[in-house]
């Protein structure tokens, strides 16, 4: 088995190499043993696992409305209509 098989195999079967048939389970085990390459993406497997396994990130109540406020704010700072690009200084 290859690095590249192994990459392929990871993203079909998983990460958790004893779930995996006997007959891919050995040569990738084989691999690992060898092969810095193929023990890093296990490693980024697990670790993309865990972040997908994770509970979503919230924003802090009220962040929407405050972002709304300061964009009204900023839009309200200006005297008269500006072209593209063109900034308050122009």
């Amino acid at each position: 088995m290859d690095v590249t098989e192994f990459e392929e195999l990871i993203d079909r079967l998983g990460e958790d190499l004893s779930l995996w048939p006997d007959d891919r389970r050995i040569p990738a085990e084989e691999l690992l043993a060898r092969s810095a390459a193929a023990q890093a993406l296990l490693e980024e497997s697990r670790v993309l696992r865990r972040a997908l396994a994770a509970p979503p990130v919230r924003a802090p109540a009220g962040l929407a409305d405050r972002i709304v406020t300061a964009a009204a704010k900023m839009k309200g700072d200006t005297a008269e209509p500006r072209t593209e690009g063109e900034t308050a200084e122009s």
